[in-house]
């Protein structure tokens, strides 16, 4: 039990020293790889918030026979099995689907496409809840204006801007840690198709635990420097008035 402790340790050690080695020596393969994760999660970030948001806040403002259900069909998708999703996008997208003819698998757009799939109903959920509450609000005051639907979810949207940033983080945070469904579509391929993610699957499966580990911690601190970054530029946080 004390040698299998030390062991751990010592790996998590050589992980942090490999994620220190990579990052100082600005090493080429690791900036391809991080340029490729940011570029593909954050395209699907910003394509499913600009279908989500407005999705949550009409939801929100209309009334209709099956909006119960759908409501709650939009909250279960958001544990919708990313392997599954990977499956359907690879079936849609092969050669055989009624999509091959575009010649998308195994490319990041596959791979954008996947993770829009995955994150739209998490963004789209939270952005519900988000503006249900403004809605709450603001409804007496919307309708004595006579503003449109259209007006409505602009106006709601914009006052909730700063809570509806924890949906986009949310999604952010779920895709650039998914691996399942990119796995799947993007096919791992070095130099085209391979991000952080898989790219620690692929050395985890070869026993390259210290290197893998070493891109477990760049992959982590991606992700906190991103969501500090957007918190700093939307002053998120305020100082307190005491």
């Amino acid at each position: 039990m004390k040698c299998w402790g030390f062991c751990r340790m010592n790996e998590i050690t050589q992980g942090l020293y490999e994620a220190a080695r990579l990052i100082f020596s600005l090493d080429s393969d690791l900036l391809e790889i991080v340029g490729l994760s940011l570029r593909v999660t954050l395209t699907a970030v910003v394509i499913a918030s600009a279908i989500g948001l407005p999705l949550g806040a009409w939801l929100v403002i209309n009334r209709f026979r099956f909006r119960r259900a759908t409501i709650a069909v939009m909250n279960a998708l958001m544990g919708l099995p990313p392997v599954v999703v990977g499956l359907l996008v690879y079936m849609l997208l092969s050669r055989s689907g009624p999509f091959g003819v575009l010649d998308l698998l195994f490319t990041p757009t596959a791979m954008i496409i996947a993770q829009v799939i995955i994150i739209l109903p998490l963004i789209a959920s939270i952005s519900h809840q988000t503006i249900r509450d403004l809605w709450a609000e603001y409804h007496d005051l919307l309708i004595s204006l006579g503003a449109s639907r259209r007006q409505r979810i602009m106006a709601l949207l914009w006052d909730g801007r700063r809570a509806l940033l924890t949906a986009m983080l949310a999604g952010f945070g779920r895709g650039i840690g998914e691996v399942g469904a990119i796995m799947i579509v993007g096919g791992n391929i070095d130099h085209s198709t391979r991000v952080l993610t898989t790219a620690i699957s692929l050395e985890t499966g070869k026993g390259n635990f210290a290197f893998a580990m070493g891109l477990g911690f760049v992959l982590i601190g991606l992700a906190v420097a991103v969501n500090l970054l957007i918190h700093t530029l939307s002053r998120t946080e305020r100082a307190s008035v005491w």
